[in-house]
This record gives structure tokens, sequence and C-alpha cells, in this order.
């Protein structure tokens, strides 16, 4: 398998954790990877970026535009910044949430992600979820990043089987919070399979 899969959001939501379970999942599958983050202000809810890419076609840590296979996107406007790095038949997955940058709640813009959101239904093959009413659910909208390792799981756009993934996930999350994890995993793999129909 060759994978080149591209994780975007803001700082606090995740990120780095999920290209973490991905990479080594994918290495537990047996298959080199390699991997590299870009973090800018992350703990001020700046963008944070991770390219993960899985086999022997990886020369390098980034990912070259247009090719990523798989975007998995935590704000809207975070993937359609994105974009230049999706391969022709990629897909996004996204969660329709959107996070206000510091500017805009300084300037008073009334941002909520609907035009980034109309933007990627128009051009891209694309998995829109309310992963945060989904995780709400769940008790917290910490889980997102789980949830949304799960639609892509379900997608089939992710390719790596989902009890290895499930074992990377129990391995890296502290054993209070497991179960609930677990439960977001499944639920996002529910959410991309229904997108296949």
């Amino acid at each position: 398998m060759n994978k080149d899969i591209l994780i975007c959001g803001v700082g606090g939501q995740g990120t780095v954790l999920s290209s973490r379970i991905i990479a080594a999942a994918a290495m537990e599958q047996g298959y080199p990877v390699k991997s590299a983050e870009t973090i800018g202000m992350a703990q001020r809810g700046g963008p944070v970026t991770s390219h993960v890419r899985i086999g022997e076609n990886a020369f390098s840590p980034l990912i070259p535009k247009g090719k990523a296979d798989l975007i998995i996107g935590f704000e809207p406007a975070e993937v359609v910044r994105n974009l230049d790095y999706l391969a022709t038949g990629g897909l996004a997955v996204v969660n329709t949430a959107a996070i206000r940058p510091t500017t805009a709640s300084l300037s008073g813009d009334g941002y909520d992600g609907s035009e980034m959101r109309a933007y990627l239904q128009e051009h891209v093959n694309c998995i829109l979820a309310d992963g945060n009413k989904e995780c709400e659910q769940l008790g917290s909208v910490k889980f997102l990043n789980i949830l949304l390792l799960g639609i892509a799981q379900g997608s089939g756009k992710l390719e790596i089987p989902g009890e290895v993934m499930i074992k990377e996930i129990e391995k890296r999350v502290p054993e209070k919070f497991r179960e609930v994890n677990i439960l977001a995993f499944n639920r996002g793999c529910e959410i991309g399979e229904q997108s296949k129909a």
C-alpha cells in the first residue's frame, strides 16, 4: 500500500495524536512510514498540519502538492487552506464545526465556516460531518480526533484494518478514556460507511 494522508486543524484539537495513531497502525502492518508536523502557534489556536506517508513511494516526509489521497480536516477553513495537497480523486473528511481565528474574533468578523463548507461541497469529494455534535453525545468534543479517524476508516480510504487502529488508540489514550474513544471510533466508522451508500 502507498498512501499519503494530510491531517489539518488548529492547536488543541488532537491532530498530532491522530497522525501518530495512523503512523503506528501502518507500521504495525509492516509498512514503512514517514511523517512530519507543521505546528504554527498551536497553543494559541494556530494551524497544525501533519503529513503521514505510508509505503515504499514515500521518499520524503512531506506530501507533494496534489498527491494526498486523504485529508482529515478538523476545521473547514483549514481544509480549504490545504486543498492544494489533495490528489484528483482524493477524499476530504471534514468536521463542519468552525473555529473562529483570533483575528476574526478581534475584528468582529462573523466567520461560521458556511462559505468554506459550501466551497468544499461544490469542488471536492468530501464527507462533511458535525463531529462536535457527535462527540457532545459522547460527553466531550475532545474525542473529535478519534471520531474523524473512524470516519476515514469507514470511508474505505484509510485502508488500515479497524482492529489495528483500535489497538493503537488503546495504547495512546489514558485508560479511563479508552472505552469512550473506542465508541467515538466506531461511531465514526458508521458515519464513514453511510457516506459510501
